[in-house]
């Protein structure tokens, strides 16, 4: 199943060439992936001013847009490429979770490049995308090692012990973090999207300034918890009584403090781990990154963390996810049935014990 290139002195086994797609939330997007770790192509279309009016994804929008872009999309990154569909070894879709609509927008594109050019059919989980995406930017990333995921829809701590073996050791009980950034966002009136747009305006503002809680800090368990955060910012901005700057920035040093407490409490309760490493789209916080490699070194832990581009969701990670099951399912793998069907709600570790409040997060 191997794509093999030539060099003048030797051969060099790439390992299999995987087209993916990513069309979960908002961002459309097409990456050819070798098994080496070679991104050949890739392309993102942001629908940033689609949902701007609305201060957030509109799901019926963020269909349509996906609809409407991704065949161009795909002829546009195999034509950058070189590559003719015959060529490639595999087609890998997000699968879910995520909106639905957009999910199967993806999906069944997929399913037909599949069907058309007789090649195998990757279903894949979109947190296994962002789970497994520090493996593509480090390839010297061994597992296991322990997960941070942080993005709009999730927050969880998860051990990686493999491709297809994870195993939660914590999640959020209400909100996710990158959801309480949009919302802090959206309440100091900065638009969206809204977690680098608080990023930025935290750098002018005293983190010390604001009395804001760190829910769930210091509990027994390791989960997370932000709806009481959330509250707490719609509090101070309606008192008036700070400046903006300082809001934003006192919500992301609480929003820190919260994510290094849980992360010691799995510590503690997990055991040791080789590796820290965090995905997800809140991993492009410089501020969360800072903190993250510093507790690592407490523990004298590696960390790791993907390159910006890939902490966003992209289908580089979607294709590695594919190019990462390949290699562990053996050369016998022939895929995921055609009537796969898409998934708004998909756990990583389905047998982890519900969480109160947790919902479809857990």
């Amino acid at each position: 199943m191997g794509s093999v290139t030539h060099t003048s002195d030797s051969k060099l086994v790439l390992g299999p060439l995987v087209l993916g797609i990513e069309s979960s939330c908002d961002e459309t997007a097409v990456a050819l992936v070798r098994g080496d770790g070679t991104i050949v192509a890739q392309a993102i279309a942001s629908q940033e001013a689609e949902h701007a009016p609305y201060g957030g994804v509109v799901p019926e929008i963020a269909a349509r847009a996906h609809a409407e872009r991704l065949a161009p999309m795909l002829e546009k990154v195999m034509g950058e490429a070189g590559v003719a569909l015959s060529e490639v070894d595999a087609i890998a879709a997000t699968a879910g979770p995520g909106l639905i609509g957009g999910v199967m927008v993806g999906l069944v594109s997929a399913k037909a490049l599949a069907m058309a050019a007789d090649k195998p059919l990757l279903a894949v989980n979109h947190l296994e995308g962002h789970a497994l995406s520090p493996r593509l930017a480090d390839r010297k990333l061994a597992f296991p090692y322990l997960l941070l995921l942080v993005s709009g829809g999730h927050c969880q701590i998860l051990a990686v012990e493999g491709v297809g073996q994870y195993r939660r050791l914590a999640t959020t009980i209400d909100d996710a973090l990158g959801e309480a950034f949009d919302k802090t966002a959206k309440l100091l009136g900065l638009g969206y999207p809204g977690g680098p747009a608080v990023e930025r305006l935290a750098l002018q503002g005293d983190p010390k300034a604001v009395p804001l809680p760190r829910p769930l800090k210091g509990s027994p368990e390791p989960h997370f918890s932000f709806a009481g955060l959330k509250s707490a910012v719609l509090r101070a901005v309606e008192s008036g009584a700070h400046a903006d700057a300082d809001i934003a920035a006192s919500f992301q040093q609480a929003a820190v403090e919260c994510l290094i407490d849980r992360l010691e409490r799995a510590l503690d309760t997990a055991g040791p781990f080789p590796a820290l490493v965090v995905a997800g789209g809140v991993a492009a916080n410089k501020t969360v990154r800072a903190a993250l490699e510093t507790l690592a070194a407490k523990h004298a832990m590696r960390f790791t963390a993907p390159p910006l581009a890939l902490c966003t969701d992209n289908a580089a990670m979607i294709a590695w996810a594919g190019c990462e099951r390949l290699a562990a399912e053996g050369p016998d793998f022939a895929g995921d049935p055609l009537e796969f069907l898409a998934r708004p709600r998909w756990p990583l570790d389905p047998a982890a014990e519900a969480v109160r409040g947790a919902g479809y997060k857990a």
